[in-house]
């Protein structure tokens, strides 16, 4: 899940010396959103018989200032080179397999003769490497086995075109890959999902990048070169890719069903492969926490012990006589049944209208061509996956998905995310935050949010995440798709994290993220009377705050559809989906799929079970207690399981954003428990 970009040319003294490295600019630029973690590039020297490989745990606009970058750049692809052929691919990373930290574990990767960038998640990569005899595994990431079974294909006599074919096929989970052959005059680049472009004139020159509007910017940009207008825009399609001779530019397709044979290139000699790293600035921590590093921690035993489950306390607490909620949950009152204020106005929100009034509503945003006329934001999450599923397996819809990366999208997500992309076909537009400035500004909150605890500022720990519905108007604007289709439970309604704030409910909202002006002056009152409080909550996060709060609550939502206002949600339907038909994954230290792809979701139920005698789970399960869905006897034992603590999350949390987990627990221990106070008339404010 990364930005991958390359150009080729054939003659650079029909293009000027400098157009590769205003090429390169514009390219890298647009490939950064999608991750910042590292990036490297590979240069392919014909006339030295070179590919130079550069590599740095550093963002791409961060590597390209340094005079490594230049130096290279000049002597393979610039004027010192001399006249002839240039090819150079970029990789722009966000870490899902291995720390950045290691070179090796960075792109471009070397492996058996190949250097490749790939973009993407490789989730069958055990099965492949059983399958591999040309090489030994040596790296953490995943894209080292689909160069090493891309070359055991090769080595069998086959032609490029189809060897690569095969080595798609294979994948289990996503690949958008552009790959030089030290012993072949070839550049490869493929997809099985989409997300893969090109941008040639077919005889001299080609571009390729992860996303279409960034050949639109390229044209826009390098107006300069005349040549760059007249070029085309072609999208790579799912299950195929170009073979491109570095030499002559002709171009061969393969994959599909009209690929044709491509014949087995001459060999030549081959090419010597070096590498340049730039090791890590003095401080740089992993981006990356491998949930076997933290079964293998030799503090885990003293770690688990530490975390508090009151539950013969929270049992005693007096609930709803109708769902699940108890006398600790902001404003709950109970009439002379027993039953709550929420069951009491309740409004039925699982009552979708007809599928067909969602077929007749999109039929004017789809595309008769065949291209993509509908973007889901996709999170990876339960809902999102069958909300991607439906659209494009149920409405028949050629969807783009949309993940915003804040860097609390765990692993597990993201390996879901490849499955449901790389089997459905469907392009993946990532937007990658500075994950390591958005963890660093939850490190300061939650440190803030431990010297003076207060239930109502939780929401800060996880403000960051809500820039999704902006990025969605964004990827609007960048591809011309109006229409976008969402994924939202109506049952996921938590209003007691701004009842702690106090904000009393809004019973008749339409939407669950709605707090109305009132509710949103009482919560920023709330907010700001905190922060005077507690000076520590005024640090560089607050303008990333104040931004994402704005993107929830007030940026427009137009074109803005929810599958489940005309489709039922059904649990076991949505399980019964993912599960059997995505091979989907779920969590090792819980029974549920939900919120286990949200990093944030144990640390704060943990707070909120607690210190308040329930979390996230108790609304949830009390929501499909009232549309009748679940009985109330059910939903008590799911809460009882579902509310212990998730140690392994926690700690991945804890342990990414650099907070010491034994101090923070002992913390939260300490905080007085709203249940043992439960006649005080403030436990409501």
């Amino acid at each position: 899940m990364c930005g991958i970009f390359g150009v080729v040319v054939t003659d650079i003294n029909e293009w000027g010396h400098a157009f590769i490295g205003d090429a390169i600019d514009v390219l890298a630029s647009c490939s950064e959103s999608r991750g910042k973690d590292s990036a490297g590039f590979a240069f392919r020297n014909d006339a030295t018989g070179q590919i130079a490989v550069l590599r740095a745990p550093l963002p791409i606009s961060e590597l390209k200032r340094r005079a490594e970058y230049r130096r290279l750049l000049d002597e393979h692809a610039g004027a010192a080179a001399g006249p002839g052929r240039r090819a150079v691919i970029g990789h722009s990373r966000l870490v899902t397999n291995g720390s950045q930290l290691k070179d090796e574990n960075n792109q471009p990767v070397i492996k058996a003769g190949l250097v490749g960038v790939h973009n993407g998640i490789i989730v069958n990569e055990a099965e492949l490497w059983a399958e591999v005899t040309v090489a030994q595994r040596a790296y953490d990431l995943d894209t080292e086995v689909l160069l090493a079974l891309a070359r055991q294909y090769l080595a069998s006599g086959e032609a490029t075109g189809p060897a690569i074919a095969r080595a798609l096929a294979r994948v289990a989970g996503t690949v958008s890959t552009g790959f030089f052959i030290d012993d072949r005059p070839e550049l490869v680049i493929g997809t099985n999902n989409g997300s893969l472009y090109t941008l040639s004139d077919g005889r001299r020159a080609l571009l390729f990048a992860s996303e279409r509007h960034t050949m639109t910017v390229v044209q826009s940009a390098l107006t300069k070169y005349p040549r760059v207008a007249s070029m085309t825009i072609d999208a790579v399609q799912p299950g195929t890719g170009r073979v491109i001779d570095v030499q002559t530019m002709a171009i061969s397709s393969f994959g599909g069903t009209n690929s044709p044979a491509s014949d087995v290139p001459h060999s030549t000699p081959a090419m010597s492969i070096s590498v340049q790293a730039i090791d890590a600035p003095a401080g740089h921590r992993s981006l990356l926490v491998d949930f076997r590093d933290i079964a293998l921690n030799p503090n885990a035993g003293r770690e688990r012990a530490l975390l508090d489950h009151p539950s013969a306390e929270v049992d005693a607490l007096r609930r709803c006589s109708r769902c699940v909620l108890p006398e600790t949950f902001p404003f709950i009152e109970f009439d002379a049944a027993g039953v709550c204020n929420y069951c009491l106005n309740y409004r039925l929100k699982n009552q979708a209208r007809p599928l067909e009034d969602l077929r007749a509503l999109v039929e004017p945003y789809r595309r008769r061509d065949g291209g993509q006329d509908c973007i889901v934001p996709f999170s990876g999450g339960r809902d999102s996956t069958f909300t991607v599923h439906m659209i494009k397996e149920v409405l028949g819809m050629n969807p783009i998905a949309l993940t915003y990366d804040w860097g609390m999208v765990t692993d597990l997500a993201r390996r879901n995310i490849a499955r449901v992309c790389g089997k459905l076909g469907v392009e993946n537009v990532i937007v990658a935050a500075d994950i390591k400035k958005k963890r660093e500004n939850i490190r300061m909150n939650i440190e803030a949010w431990l010297k003076r605890p207060s239930l109502g500022m939780i929401p800060l720990f996880m403000s960051g995440d809500k820039y999704f519905f902006y990025y969605t108007n964004q990827l609007k604007k960048q591809t011309g798709i109006e229409l976008n289709i969402w994924g939202i439970n109506p049952l996921e309604n938590t209003d007691f994290k701004t009842g702690f704030a106090g904000v009393p409910p809004r019973f008749n909202k339409k939407r669950i993220y709605s707090l109305g002006v009132g509710g949103q002056l009482r919560f920023f009152t709330y907010v700001g009377r905190n922060l005077i409080l507690n000076p520590s909550y005024f640090n560089s996060s607050n303008l990333d705050s104040l931004g994402s709060m704005a993107s929830r609550y007030l940026y427009p939502q137009r074109d803005y559809y929810s599958l489940f206002d005309y489709y039922p949600w059904n649990e076991q339907e949505i399980e019964s989906v993912i599960l059997e038909q995505y091979d989907w994954e779920r969590a090792i230290d819980t029974k549920s799929t939900w919120r286990i792809g949200d990093g944030t979701a144990s640390f704060y139920n943990y707070i909120y079970y607690t210190v308040a005698g329930f979390s996230e789970n108790d609304t949830f399960r009390s929501n499909q207690i009232r549309e009748g869905l679940l009985s109330r006897a059910a939903g008590l034992d799911l809460v009882r399981e579902e509310n212990w603590p998730r140690y392994e999350n926690m700690k991945w949390y804890l342990e990414i954003v650099g907070i010491d987990f034994e101090n923070a627990i002992k913390t939260i221990n300490k905080i007085p428990r709203r249940y043992r106070a439960v006649s005080d008339p403030q436990r409501h404010q």
